[in-house]
């Protein structure tokens, strides 16, 4: 299930399908290249040694004891959205200027973040690409007045709004096709009353994608 917030509340709630056909076009900059960060290969152990193999029993007897403790998770597809979300979710907040905004990304690392008003509600998405979008920046060798002028903006200046959102349990399929529909990096994920429970971005289903094959290829 998809919806779409903007400044003035909830504009838009049903499937994908129709969701295009309401969706404002919204603008985003290109995907940047990733890399993963991959866990290195365990080392090889070195060969046993009489006193190891003396201690076996008793570290055998501990990973039994540790096993029935602490039972292993079971293992599952990834299905749906709440399966690869953020659920801490770094926030921007409306009555921020764009300096403020700004800042926030960079100290938190990340390319965009939802807008919430006063109330906690969804608003919008301040977006890194679209901050770097030619248009929105000053000429070169622009003054330096300039360029305070547009930091002193407020976020709901230069902010994506209305901005798209999803529900946790949606299929992660359909979180992708939304994803390359309207061009975002990332969608805010809300309940049935708007609520923000995280945010879910390409780079969170690509490190899915990296941490947990084998992959399920889709087709079609």
């Amino acid at each position: 299930m998809f919806a779409i917030y903007g400044t003035s509340g909830l504009m838009y709630r049903g499937p994908l399908e129709d969701m295009r056909k309401v969706a404002p076009t919204l603008r985003a900059g290109r995907a940047r290249a990733l890399t993963p960060d991959l866990d290195r290969p365990a080392a090889e152990p070195p060969p046993a040694v009489a006193a190891e193999a003396e201690s076996r029993p008793a570290q055998q007897a501990l990973s039994a004891y540790g096993r029935v403790q602490h039972p292993p998770t079971e293992r599952r597809p990834l299905q749906i959205v709440s399966d690869v979300m953020s659920r801490r979710a770094v926030v921007v907040r409306q009555d921020m200027n764009v300096r403020e905004g700004w800042w926030t990304l960079y100290e938190h690392g990340v390319g965009q973040a939802p807008v919430l008003n006063a109330e906690g509600a969804v608003v919008g998405l301040l977006s890194r690409a679209e901050l770097m979008q030619p248009d929105r920046l000053p000429q070169p060798g622009g003054h330096a007045l300039v360029w305070q002028a547009l930091l002193a903006q407020p976020v709901s200046e230069v902010m994506v709004s209305p901005v798209p959102c999803v529900s946790p349990d949606t299929d992660l399929r359909r979180l992708a096709q939304a994803l390359l529909d309207t061009g975002l990096q990332g969608l805010p994920v809300v309940d049935a009353d708007g609520r923000l429970l995280g945010f879910v971005s390409r780079s969170d289903i690509l490190k899915a994608v990296v941490h947990d094959p084998p992959l399920d290829l889709w087709a079609g």
